[in-house]
């Protein structure tokens, strides 16, 4: 399995232990929001609030192409240039699409960070805002 590949298990499965068993939107919506911040506390001082801001800008514009839904919505994001400001849009999908594109903009997020600072530097970033959740998988995966 290739390393994006394998991160991009580790988002999706990072992101369905926030949401929990219990997903609604709502929850779903809260779950990528804050995993957003987290992504972002963690690079600020590495990138700075507009590389932050700009890689964020740059996901959603690629992911919000090939999500019609949002497409028209994207925009009010977009000029907020923060990831808070995508709860309300998330709220008024279905859970299924909610969720979907919450996976595609974090796995986007990363790629586009790994494309611009590398692998290595990506997941030693990042790893603590997948990792606790990520270990708490595996333990419940290696119970009897």
């Amino acid at each position: 399995m290739s390393a994006l590949n394998e991160e991009s298990r580790q988002i999706v499965a990072s992101l369905a232990h926030r949401v929990g068993p219990n997903a609604d939107t709502a929850r779903i919506a809260d779950a990528i929001v804050v995993t957003l911040q987290d992504m972002d506390e963690a690079l600020t001082p590495i990138i700075g609030q507009q590389g932050v801001a700009a890689l964020f800008r740059r996901s959603l514009h690629l992911c919000a192409n090939h999500h019609p839904r949002l497409v028209g919505n994207a925009d009010r994001v977009l000029t907020s240039q923060a990831p808070a400001a995508l709860k309300s849009i998330l709220i008024e999908q279905s859970d299924t699409d909610a969720l979907w594109f919450g996976e595609v903009l974090l796995m986007t997020y990363y790629e586009l960070l790994t494309k611009l600072i590398g692998p290595s530097l990506t997941a030693r970033l990042l790893r603590g805002v997948l990792e606790p959740f990520l270990s708490d998988i595996s333990a419940q995966e290696n119970s009897p």
